[in-house]
């Protein structure tokens, strides 16, 4: 199949590690999709993608969140493009909650309360160094809860688009997680460690609940920060070029069931020059 007959849906595609992401899918000549509640951000990443591949862009506002939300949506996207062909999962977000553990409540465990001015939720993969701007900056003023943005969204996901790729050896299903799941990044995340660690939990329940799957399942896990270039920091990786790396991954068709660990500018060059990604 080539690159220009493939549609690679990419959850969480209009954030920091996503939009990286999907700007090197359309560079290699793929077709991306991507769903977001926020119409306002789709239209900022087709003004940040390369303007010649802009008409290989699929955006279509809906929420992945919930399971009638992800039903529609794929109907939505499927009468659209009419098929998908590869999955990348970049689903995330940054906060903390303001105190130690025995301080909070189980509402606080469920739902994430803040109140500063603006939106801005960086992925959950640009939070693994502990003095990444993205943890300094502080999240938005919604409330967005723990466990449905990085394991509920990942599940209904998961389950809403995995039967649109799992029967073909050609397909790909591809998650993108972090260490924050396997470390308190500093005082006051230790919620998003929970949640964190569920995610990682589920990919693993999945390798092994799948283990015959005929397409292509796959994990990157991304122990440092990850940033765009105005906001690099020692160590962290561009998103750019982890959109490069994830993209040569769908591209090359590696081993399925596989978890490539990068933590660092150096690990992503060697998995490339390795031919591992």
């Amino acid at each position: 199949m080539s690159k220009s007959d493939r549609v690679v849906l990419v959850l969480g595609g209009a954030g920091t590690v996503g939009s990286g992401i999907v700007k090197a899918l359309l560079d290699k000549g793929f077709k991306a999709a991507v769903i977001s509640r926020d119409g306002g951000r789709l239209e900022k990443l087709r003004a940040f993608v390369s303007p010649s591949s802009k008409d290989n862009l699929i955006a279509v506002v809906g929420d992945v969140g919930s399971e009638d939300g992800a039903q529609q949506a794929k109907q939505q996207l499927l009468q659209h493009v009419g098929k998908v062909t590869d999955v990348v999962s970049a689903l995330g977000f940054s906060w903390w909650q303001g105190g130690p553990p025995h301080t909070q409540t189980l509402q606080d465990l469920h739902w994430v309360s803040t109140h500063t001015p603006s939106c801005s939720f960086p992925s959950l993969m640009s939070l693994m160094s502990p003095l990444s701007p993205a943890v300094l900056m502080r999240p938005a003023c919604c409330s967005l809860q723990v466990l449905d943005a990085l394991l509920f969204s990942t599940f209904v996901s998961w389950k809403t688009f995995f039967p649109l790729v799992r029967d073909d050896p050609s397909c790909s299903y591809t998650f993108i997680t972090g260490g924050a799941g396997e470390q308190l990044l500093m005082p006051g995340t230790g919620f998003l460690t929970v949640g964190a660690a569920s995610a990682l939990a589920f990919c693993q329940v999945l390798r092994d609940e799948y283990p015959q799957v005929d397409c292509r399942l796959c994990q990157v896990k991304i122990n440092t920060g990850v940033a765009t270039p105005e906001r690099l920091g020692p160590g962290y990786l561009n998103h750019l070029d982890l959109g490069v790396a994830v993209a040569t991954l769908v591209e090359r068709g590696s081993s399925s069931h596989c978890v490539f660990t990068i933590g660092s500018p150096a690990d992503l060059q060697t998995q490339l020059l390795d031919g591992n990604l």
